[in-house]
């Protein structure tokens, strides 16, 4: 093989998931807006028996070579709860996924993305719905809109040349996902003070934190919420019973009672409005280490955050109530808590939310209502195998 061939092999072992993992830090080191995630946690999200995605998965990691050197990276991956899901909302029979794409160039782009393919193809694949890196509850899409700046946590960051090559290898647009930014240091508009007044006054209605000393029964009852809420969303894929411990366990650290809601209506529960304060402003200078020093700031960091951001990754409200005023109304007096004690308390100025699907006509209609501007857009491209 001469130094210009391109060498599309399959990620076996340690030593080579270690040099997957790698390419993606030496790719981005340029790119003041790309935080490095620590490096734990890259192995951890790849690896059968720590990450639950695994359990209902069949994936395989590929990495480019030129030359004898790592020079790109992919995944190719099936969900079965994917393919389970009904056709009308994106997933379904047929539909295979490939994410985590890193490449020095175009032709190194085109080479790893058609390993991929036939990845999926060989394994009676018809669809490709791309990039989704691993899960859809994880950082689906492709930044298209917001290079500008760095992500949220738990937001996915990429080159802006990825779009034209991804583009001009026949791929389609699927679906957007949006995320919205708003001032938080400024009251809402007139029309959301006097919603959120009414609530107020409605004794049939309960805002209350989440629970710490019962965590484990407040995120169960989060969780069956957003089960339930996002069941027929595009997309949607189920949480399994072992997926839903892990993320209860993996985001506990970044939970404040605070900054995380349950909406009761007549004592049950209802709806709910997750907000994490933005680990990425800390990650971003720590180069994806841990040791030596980087973990006992961390740790001192996770004691009280003091933040520039909160994310609000996920509400949901359940579907009997969905489209009504009693959804506006619950989401408006859940933020506008939030939104006090985000400022108050950790010196928040700056709110985002999302991703919120381009047909999602509820959450659009709230965003819209609360002045915010989208900054930030990730398309999801699909293409017929």
């Amino acid at each position: 093989m001469s130094d210009t061939e391109i060498e599309i092999v399959a990620v076996p072992g340690k030593a080579t998931l270690d040099e997957f993992i790698d390419v993606s830090y030496r790719l981005n080191a340029d790119d003041p807006n790309w935080v490095p995630p620590l490096r734990s946690e890259a192995r951890e999200l790849l690896t059968p028996g720590k990450n639950p995605f695994h359990d209902h998965a069949r994936l395989q990691y590929f990495l480019a070579r030129r030359g004898g050197r790592a020079v790109g990276r992919i995944s190719a991956h099936i969900d079965e709860f994917a393919l389970a899901q009904p056709p009308e909302q994106g997933m379904g029979p047929g539909t295979g996924n490939w994410g985590l794409l890193e490449a020095e160039d175009e032709g190194i782009a085109k080479a790893l993305i058609a390993k991929a393919e036939d990845w999926l193809r060989e394994r009676g694949m018809t669809r490709v719905l791309a990039p989704i890196s691993l899960s859809v509850w994880e950082e689906p899409g492709l930044l298209v809109q917001g290079h500008d700046h760095p992500p949220t946590v738990m937001m996915g960051h990429d080159r802006s040349q990825y779009q034209p090559w991804i583009e001009g290898t026949g791929y389609e647009k699927a679906k957007s996902l949006f995320t919205y930014e708003l001032d938080i240091t400024k009251k809402f508009p007139p029309i959301v003070q006097r919603i959120i007044a009414s609530g107020e006054r409605n004794e049939r209605i309960t805002i209350r934190p989440i629970d710490m000393a019962n965590y484990q029964r407040d995120t169960a009852i989060v969780i069956d919420i957003l089960n339930e809420a996002w069941s027929k969303n595009w997309g949607f894929v189920p949480f399994s019973e072992r997926e839903k411990a892990y993320a209860a366990k993996k985001q506990k650290p970044l939970i404040r009672p605070d900054l995380n809601m349950i909406a009761e209506l007549d004592g049950e529960p209802v709806a709910f409005m997750m907000t994490i304060p933005d680990l990425n402003e800390k990650l971003i200078g720590m180069r994806g280490k841990l040791f030596p020093f980087n973990w006992a700031k961390l740790l001192w960091w996770l004691r009280k955050p003091q933040v520039r951001t909160m994310r609000v990754p996920l509400m949901g409200v359940k579907k009997r109530l969905q489209n009504s005023r009693m959804a506006s109304q619950l989401a408006f007096m859940m933020i506008e808590q939030i939104r006090q004690n985000s400022v108050a308390n950790y010196g928040a100025t700056r709110g985002e939310i999302g991703w919120i699907l381009d047909d999602n006509k509820g959450m659009i209609a709230i965003a819209d209502t609360l002045q915010t501007q989208v900054n930030r857009e990730y398309v999801i491209y699909e293409r017929s195998l």
